[in-house]
């Protein structure tokens, strides 16, 4: 079979354990390859686990859940994904006793809403399904030979049920609608970053801690482990030469019981298992054993390569080296941890979006457009929470009142954070009170009434310029939140490289150049410094622009008030296009530095001509030179023109500054002037 090569790969549950293995070893091993990841950041799963590989650029991350089937939908559109991954799951057995049916609603109508999204868009090439080797249920004990690919499945507890019962709705997408599916069921999987409700990172942290191994019933149960890297590597082979329609067992033969595994445990760091090894009471059922035949993925090319012992040395090390990765762990270290609703945390307990506007959600295939139906839960205990909330700071700023409008007019709940920035207690009764989902800062001190007034007000400005909006990210660091950053691009200036008038635009990852104003050196620092911040998107906004025409921080508003100006090409912000689409950013989860400018560069007489031609056909001006403005302001201004193409591509219909001006500005007004 000729190998297959992915283009766009969507891997669901990317920030977990297994997958953020996979996902690390694609994004590294195949730049070429775009993934994107689509986590919840559900209590086992964590953003660090991605860490690796955030510096890649063929890496995209977005906060969701795939039972959105708007999410999915959008996102299987929007990112041209022609493969998927299937991980997203719950997965230990002791909280599928206590919440079954979180666990039919995560592993079975998740994937059934995948499973749909790919029949309606018709462009996907590969759906590998990531099952487990619990379908099978128990093997006797005195079998010989392993569990095949067509073995009968007979699971014995919650979670594998609702395992085998998305494989059945797998295998129904692939006959039914010729979906070209995989199905992949494997052994146990230890190694770094794995929730310690699993049994070796358990064992290993209470170890570190001096207390008791818990072993369910006798310790006599039998199972087969693989370390992380050689499942990752069973993926990567199963994703370029798997065939379609097949079922790959991914297993080990060498097999161990559960109180071995305590023993070696304690071997490692040198404590006596007969004191160390706490027997308590044992699962509802526990299958005493699962074995599995590995050999049609042994054809395909693969096979393990670490040892036992090479593997769970490497896994202690990093625990030891790691201890605080997941936070307070102390309630799944219990012998029987219920960790669904586990409170409080890092990134892994924020709750993702559940839909995304997107438009609509009908989608066409190669012969007709089909409409996605998706069944809505109902709940006769509470309300449904809203996919998001926001928190905003700025209330009395100009943006930050604007962005309250847009939210209510999209129907997004939001708040008005209460704290000042240089605040930290405040600000986290903020984040507790509000319980956002992102968190936007249009808070800052620009001047009174301009940037002037921050030459004479420096301890000011760089409380909460510099230091309240460190003080902002790393409090929605602590509680795994974005935060939309607006910032400035005035802190850039023409230069040899970016000549006026020549189209070089100064991107993203230049290097700020323009401290000719006290306020625009706090900017570039504090923007340096939030490059640390991996939960920070920093939005540079340009001399900024509305439809408001009365609101003096307008920029036309200013300038059709000025005796005399400079005509100057440059970069502007026309707000009424572009604060939406920082809405749609953080719905998008979008994180790093954006030029947050339209395309190209408009000067002050082009404006005021139009200025003159839409509002006011009596209105005249003057300009004067910079060495003429220089004596009549405090501190010099920045000019520049900003490379939006990053903006551009991420958003097609983004207009040029020209057309923008007049769509959003200069057309409504002439229609009111005219009323």
């Amino acid at each position: 079979m000729a190998a297959y090569t992915p283009k766009n790969i969507l891997i669901t549950g990317a920030a977990g354990f297994i997958a953020s293995h996979v996902a690390n070893r694609l994004i590294r091993s195949y730049p070429e390859y775009k993934i994107v990841v689509l986590d919840k950041l559900d209590y086992c799963s964590n953003l660090k686990n991605l860490f690796p590989s955030r510096s890649f650029p063929n890496l995209k991350f977005v906060k969701g859940d795939i039972g959105s089937a708007d999410l999915v939908n959008y996102l299987l559109i929007t990112e041209s994904i022609d493969t998927i991954m299937h991980f997203a799951a719950q997965t230990h057995v002791d909280n599928s006793f206590g919440n079954s049916f979180e666990f039919t609603k995560n592993n079975i109508y998740g994937t059934h809403v995948l499973l749909e999204a790919c029949k309606v868009t018709g462009q996907i090439r590969r759906f590998i399904h990531v099952s487990t080797d619990e379908v099978y249920g128990e093997t006797d004990e005195d079998a010989v030979v392993g569990n095949h690919e067509a073995s009968q499945l007979l699971p014995t507890n919650p979670y594998s049920a609702t395992k085998a019962g998305a494989e059945m709705l797998v295998m129904a997408y692939g006959r039914s609608y010729g979906l070209p599916v995989i199905t992949t069921r494997g052994n146990n999987v230890y190694g770094p970053n794995q929730f310690p409700e699993k049994l070796i990172p358990k064992f290993i942290l209470l170890a570190m801690r001096g207390k008791p191994l818990p072993i369910h019933g006798d310790g006599s149960n039998v199972r087969s482990y693989l370390y992380c890297e050689d499942v990752a590597e069973a993926f990567e082979v199963i994703l370029h030469r798997g065939e379609v329609g097949h079922v790959y067992n991914i297993g080990t033969k060498k097999e161990r019981r559960v109180i071995d595994v305590a023993k070696d445990i304690c071997k490692l760091f040198s404590m006596d298992p007969k004191t160390s090894i706490q027997f308590v009471e044992n699962r509802p059922f526990n299958d005493q054993r699962y074995f599995l035949d590995d050999q049609k993925l042994t054809n395909l090319g693969w096979s393990e390569r670490t040892t036992w012992e090479e593997g769970l040395k490497k896994t202690m090390e990093w625990y030891i080296n790691n201890p605080d990765w997941w936070g307070d762990v102390s309630g799944a270290l219990l012998p029987h941890p219920r960790m669904l609703m586990m409170p409080g945390g890092l990134e892994r307990h924020s709750d993702g979006p559940e839909k995304c506007d997107s438009g609509s959600s009908e989608f066409s295939d190669n012969s007709n457009q089909t409409r996605m139906v998706v069944p809505v839960s109902k709940s006769t205990n509470s309300p449904r929470k809203p996919p998001f909330q926001f928190l905003i700071y700025g209330r009395t700023g100009w943006i930050g009142g604007l962005l309250g409008k847009l939210c209510d007019k999209q129907g997004i709940p939001y708040a008005y954070g209460k704290g000042r920035l240089e605040d930290r207690s405040q600000l986290l009764a903020d984040i507790q009170t509000v319980k956002p989902t992102h968190v936007f800062n249009a808070a800052g001190v620009t001047g009174r009434p301009n940037v002037d007034w921050c030459e004479s007000h420096k301890t000011e400005t760089i409380r909460t310029n510099v230091a309240g909006t460190l003080n902002l990210a790393d409090a929605c660091r602590e509680h795994g939140l974005l935060m939309m950053n607006f910032a400035t691009g005035c802190i850039f200036e023409y230069e040899a490289a970016h000549p006026e008038g020549s189209g070089i635009g100064f991107k993203e990852e230049d290097k700020p150049n323009f401290t000719g104003s006290f306020y625009s050196k706090t900017k570039a620092m504090v923007e340096e410094l939030l490059k640390e911040f991996d939960n920070v998107c920093t939005l540079r906004v340009r001399m900024p622009i509305s439809s408001d025409l009365s609101n003096p921080r307008n920029f036309i508003t200013k300038i059709s008030r000025y005796n005399k100006v400079v005509n100057i090409p440059n970069s502007m912000t026309i707000l009424d296009e572009l604060l939406p689409i920082s809405i749609e950013m953080a719905k998008r989860n979008l994180r790093g530095i954006w030029n947050f400018t339209n395309p190209g560069v408009v000067s002050h007489n082009e404006i005021l001509e139009m200025y003159k031609e839409y509002i006011d056909p009596d209105f005249k001006w003057a300009n004067f030179t910079l060495e003429e403005q220089a004596k009549v302001i405090v501190a010099p201004r920045s000019n520049n023109e900003m490379d939006a193409s990053k903006l551009k591509n991420e958003f097609p219909e983004l207009l040029p500054i020209k057309e923008s001006l007049i769509k959003y500005v200069f057309e409504p007004n002439k229609k009111s002037l005219a009323e």
